[in-house]
């Protein structure tokens, strides 16, 4: 029989998940005044958001107005449409008019806790320059929203994960935490807001909802394993567009150490960048821009129309690289692969408009820049056998495997014939899910009948039920909306 959960104290509002999404739903309950608490069962705050590129799309910014763009929420409205092509009828224009309604405030509320963004940049089909990105890094945002919740007075419990909800007379009054192989009980007078992220990290969820072939490619955060949807769905919620996924995608393995990622998300810092990219050269400036591109982005397909090429750690070739390479590779031996290029393929993409990877708005990334800043994925040598062994995978095979595909190169291609041969890599293929409960324009979860849950909400990825989030800056543009919505409506029902 399982023990009793201990009783801990009560708070007004109760936060799950202490990512982008949740810090905001906590500081907007507590700028009102409410007592908050967020559970969080990594060791760290910060979720999914600290992984994230750092871009915001937002009509009516500061930034905007200071090089003359007049902006407004009904054009953004229209223009996040033009993005969804097919899925235009999947999308929710409610939750689609809350975001753009309320993403100017919130970029506006990141602006006064410090948070320094570059842009704006252009992005097609946005009508003007949306996308604000952030600097030094996207931990920026989590150590703003983390700083700002600590000096409201929010309590915020690491490593205690959500294990059940609490429903007293049909309305959820609680929370009940799992920390250290113990349970405990915490009260909500007000309501408990779901903000634990995605299911990308579930495989039984992505093979319940998405199918198969989604369910073995990798999740960029190993913990978002869609606990928080989990309570919703034992509530009386259910997932909507839990078939649709961003990727899966070929990405480069993080790196092991890297300057621009690790550099402290300091405001000062943040600034002295921002001045530097405006006013000194692009020489100068490039190389620290580099550091931040060159970590996990996408290689793209165009390297493989080039006529490089993919193989796994037995050194074979498994699948046509530009039919859809990221299905096969997590079928491979430690689910990667390696893309192998040579001579000419390298001195190609080595200047424009032969790029390897790229973040719009920023810059893009050549060669010789994964050279210089990613040695732990950089591998060259005179001949297969040497590269052979630099990568770790069987000389033999690899060397017929080349001179297999050799005799008949993708067309348009020379073959893998000139040293220096080079390989990048490992490439895995990486998901992220985007079906979350469904909410209302309150985010409020919604039952399958469309009735509230009385007492719960909803946020960020776990509740991104019914909106399209297509284009850069909309997936953290509605995780800090979303989550400033659900934190004051659950602080406005006491």
């Amino acid at each position: 029989m399982k023990a009793v959960a201990r009783t801990g104290a009560t708070f007004d509002v109760i936060v799950v998940g202490g990512g982008g999404s949740g810090l905001f739903a906590a500081v907007e309950a507590a700028e009102l005044g409410r007592r908050v608490l967020v559970l969080e069962k990594n060791p760290r705050p910060g979720g999914m958001t600290s992984w994230a590129i750092g871009s915001l799309s937002s009509s009516g910014s500061p930034m905007q107005r200071a090089v003359g763009i007049d902006d407004a929420p009904d054009d953004h409205f229209e223009d996040m449409a033009l993005f969804h092509g097919a899925l235009l009828s999947r999308d929710n224009p409610e939750l689609r008019r809350a975001f753009v309604d309320n993403v100017p405030q919130t970029l506006k509320k990141l602006l006064d806790m410090g948070v320094v963004f570059f842009g704006p940049m252009p992005e097609p089909p946005h009508r003007v320059p949306r996308m604000h990105n952030v600097l030094p890094n996207s931990r920026s945002y989590g150590h703003a929203l983390y700083r700002r919740a600590r000096h409201l007075g929010v309590t915020v419990l690491l490593n205690h994960r959500a294990v059940r909800l609490v429903r007293e007379k049909g309305r959820i009054t609680g929370v009940i935490a799992e920390h250290a192989g113990v349970e405990w009980q915490f009260f909500a007078t007000g309501g408990v807001v779901l903000a634990g992220g995605d299911f990308s990290a579930n495989r039984e969820m992505k093979q319940t909802y998405a199918g198969e072939t989604v369910a073995h490619a990798d999740a960029l955060v190993t913990t978002s394993t869609g606990d928080a949807i989990r309570l919703g769905l034992e509530a009386g919620g259910e997932i909507v567009n839990g078939d649709l996924v961003s990727g899966p995608q070929l990405r480069f393995v993080p790196p092991r150490n890297n300057l621009m990622t690790k550099l402290p998300p300091n405001r000062f810092l943040a600034l002295v960048m921002k001045w530097s990219m405006k006013q000194l050269p692009q020489a100068l400036v490039r190389p620290f821009i580099m550091m931040f591109l060159t970590t996990v982005l996408e290689p793209q397909r165009k390297l493989y129309e080039s006529g490089a090429i993919l193989v796994n750690r037995a050194g074979e070739r498994f699948t046509d690289e530009c039919d859809k390479p990221q299905l096969s590779v997590p079928l491979q031996q430690g689910r990667e692969a390696f893309i192998l290029l040579d001579g000419d393929l390298a001195q190609r993409f080595s200047k424009w408009p032969f790029y390897i990877s790229t973040a719009p708005g920023v810059a893009y990334a050549y060669l010789p820049d994964y050279r210089r800043n990613r040695k732990d994925i950089y591998y060259q040598a005179n001949s297969i056998q040497g590269l052979a062994k630099r990568i770790g995978v069987p000389g033999p095979a690899l060397e017929q495997t080349v001179a297999t595909y050799n005799q008949n190169p993708r067309e348009g291609a020379l073959g893998l014939v000139r040293a220096p041969f080079i390989a990048l890599g490992p490439v895995r293929s990486w998901v992220l899910t985007e079906g979350g409960l469904r909410i209302n324009a309150l985010m409020q979860v919604l039952s399958p009948d469309g009735t509230v849950i009385p007492g719960l909400f909803a946020a960020g990825a776990t509740g991104q039920g019914g909106i399209i989030l297509e284009g850069h800056g909309h997936h953290l543009g509605w995780a800090f909306t979303s989550g400033r919505l659900a934190g004051r409506g659950a602080a406005t029902i006491l």
